[in-house]
């Protein structure tokens, strides 16, 4: 599970990140893809029982 926790998270700031720059570029369509994949991203986290949240 540690390696799955690893990549989870990493995953989640880069696309984190990834929505904050397409916000401050005034690309809604961007930052609403990435919305929509970090929604993704914390389900499947807990579905495995990983609270990527806090």
């Amino acid at each position: 599970m540690g390696e799955f926790l690893a990549e989870i998270t990493v995953r989640i700031n880069e696309t984190s990140s990834s929505f904050k720059a397409a916000q401050a570029a005034g690309d809604h369509f961007l930052a609403d893809t990435h919305a929509s994949e970090l929604e993704d991203l914390h389900r499947i986290a807990a579905r495995n029982g990983i609270d990527t949240r806090a």
